[in-house]
Order: C-alpha cells, then sequence, then structure tokens
C-alpha cells in the first residue's frame, strides 16, 4: 500500500523544512510513503528548497490558482502516481505529524473512506472566545448542509482512500474543506474523525487576512456550495415562505369578501400578487438548480470512470520536476 503526503505551498520556503523534517518516511501498513508538494505559482524557491529537503515530487503552478486547486492537483498527481491513500497537511506546520499514523489507520483497516484530523478547536488557547464559537458555530453548519458527522470541518489535516480520492472534484478555488465534505457525502463514503494535536502558528494565515474576513467567504462557499448541490433545500423553503406571506397580505380583502364588504384593499392585493409571484419564480429556480444538480451528479460519476480509466492505462501526471 503506497501512501502520499502532500502539501499545498504558496511562498513557504521559509517554514517548509520544518514541516517536512516532522513527515514519516515509513508508516504502518504501507509500503511506501511519498512526498508531494505542490507549488501554487509561489514567487520565492519553494520548488526547490522541497526538493533539497526530500521531497520526491513537485507540481508547479505559473502563477497562483487557489487552495482549492493546488489540492485537486495534488490529489489527480497522487492517484495517478499510484497512491493508495493520500494525506493531506499544511506547509505551516501547524497539524502534529506524528498524528498521521492514527489518520491513516482507519483506512488501512477499512472503516472509513476520508478520516478528518480533529483540532478540538473549543480548547485551542490561540484561538480567542470569539473564534471558537465562530469554528464551532462553522462546523455544525457544515455538518447539516453536508450530512456527515465531521468535528472540525474547517480542518486541511485529511487522509482519503484511492475510491474517496478519485470522487473528489472540486469546483470552488477558495477552499477544499467545505465542498469535499458534501462530496463525500453524496458519494456515500465513510467518515470519521481523529483527535490531532496541533503546534503552536508561525505566521498569520494567508488563506484571509481576518476572522471576519474568513467568516465573510466561507459563508459565501457555503451559500454556492448549498445552490449547486442541496437546491430544494434552499429554494424550497423560501418559496413556501413568500407565498405564505402572500395569502397573509390577501386576508383583510379575504376576509371582507366573505363578508359581503367591497372595501378594496387594493395595496394588499398588489402586495400578495407580488409575494405569490415571487414565490412561484423561486421555486422555478429550485427545479431548474435541482435539474442542474442531477446533470451535475452524471458528470460527476463519468469524470469517475474517466479518471479511473486514465489510472488503469497509466497516463502521466503533470509532474514539474521529481527527486
Amino acid at each position: 500500500m503506497k501512501v502520499f503526503i502532500q502539501i499545498p505551498c504558496l511562498n513557504e520556503s521559509e517554514f517548509l523544512p520544518a514541516t517536512l523534517a516532522e513527515l514519516p518516511r515509513e508508516l504502518p501498513g504501507a509500503s511506501e510513503v511519498k512526498w508531494l508538494v505542490i507549488d501554487d505559482g509561489s514567487s520565492d524557491n519553494t520548488t526547490q528548497v522541497a526538493l533539497d529537503n526530500g521531497v520526491d515530487y513537485v507540481v508547479r503552478f505559473s502563477q497562483n490558482q487557489g487552495l482549492a486547486s493546488a489540492f485537486q492537483a495534488g490529489i489527480d498527481a497522487c492517484l495517478k502516481l499510484g497512491a493508495d491513500i493520500v494525506v493531506n497537511t499544511d506547509a505551516d506546520n501547524q497539524y502534529d505529524a506524528s498524528a498521521i499514523p492514527a489518520l491513516i489507520t482507519p483506512i488501512v483497516e477499512g472503516v472509513a473512506d476520508v478520516v478528518v484530523g480533529d483540532r478540538d478547536t473549543s480548547s485551542v488557547n490561540e484561538f480567542s472566545s470569539l473564534k471558537r464559537y465562530l469554528q464551532s458555530l462553522g462546523t455544525s453548519v457544515v455538518q447539516r448542509f453536508s450530512g456527515t458527522n465531521v468535528h472540525d470541518a474547517t480542518s486541511g489535516f485529511r487522509a482519503f482512500s484511492r475510491d474517496a480520492a478519485l470522487q473528489i472534484n472540486l469546483v470552488t478555488k477558495f477552499t477544499y474543506t467545505i465542498e469535499s465534505l458534501i462530496q463525500v457525502s453524496d458519494a456515500s463514503l465513510a467518515l470519521t474523525n481523529v483527535h490531532v494535536k496541533r503546534n503552536d502558528s508561525v505566521r498569520p494565515s494567508r488563506l484571509f487576512g481576518s476572522t471576519w474576513k474568513y467568516v465573510r467567504r466561507n459563508a459565501w462557499t457555503m451559500m454556492r456550495i448549498y445552490v449547486q448541490y442541496r437546491p430544494m433545500h434552499l429554494f424550497l423553503p423560501v418559496a413556501f415562505a413568500l407565498v405564505l406571506l402572500g395569502g397573509v397580505a390577501w386576508l383583510p380583502w379575504i376576509v371582507d369578501s366573505v363578508g359581503g364588504r367591497n372595501t378594496g384593499h387594493l395595496q394588499s392585493i398588489i402586495l400578495g400578487a407580488v409575494l405569490v409571484i415571487s414565490g412561484v419564480q423561486v421555486l422555478l429556480f429550485g427545479i431548474i438548480a435541482d435539474s442542474i444538480m442531477s446533470v451535475r451528479s452524471l458528470t460527476t460519476k463519468t469524470l469517475h470512470r474517466v479518471r479511473d480509466i486514465e489510472l488503469s492505462v497509466g497516463v502521466p501526471p503533470k509532474i514539474y520536476r521529481k527527486r
């Protein structure tokens, strides 16, 4: 069984050596352990530092593509290089590499397809009370959206079986953490959580400049993903609410009409009509989005088969350099 540890990087030449120094070269149940770095258009010498510190393969973009694109490129390269398990970690040594054996064990034993490293963010002293609360709230929302029992939705410390990795096809560019969880649920893959230690931060996050910016971007990402993957769950309640409000707006006119009083209520009639028409339109948008989701599901299955065929015929990965 071949295990690949992949690290998406953007200008990480300063911190990457410390991260690589902690990575294992042997793991229980693994015949080989390989390291792969995805250089997401770095302007420093991240690629050369990676190769000088023992990285086996480097995938390099000529310009920055975004974390999700880097993650997807790494998954694709690992699979084409023969990975049976793909472990994803960060370049800033945020995650304690000693947890990697525990991370892959459920996959080796065949009890899980995806394993997420749970940092227990509620007890991280480095996080403010507000950030701990937002992390907990965000995870609860993602659990509801994705239908998974993930304990740390924003953790990038994850392990994927070969079959799970084959079914990851990301659309968003900002971050892969949320969309991949929904795809795990849609593919009926088994997910489990493993407690992992978190090392102290050595630099501010490059993914977002502030907590509120992260909240805004993640909220938009979740809304976009929800529309794409769970459209009727969003559009149907909104349509029902608009039609209900339209009915409430018509009540004065209905009551007077039943009582034989012709007092007009033109404003109520117009408002109710606008609300009901809006509700019907939202419902139609939901039906269209649901039809698109069905096409997306078929496309995902087709991509899964195409990638499986590519692996079986030995299509080579787009590797920038290898050691």
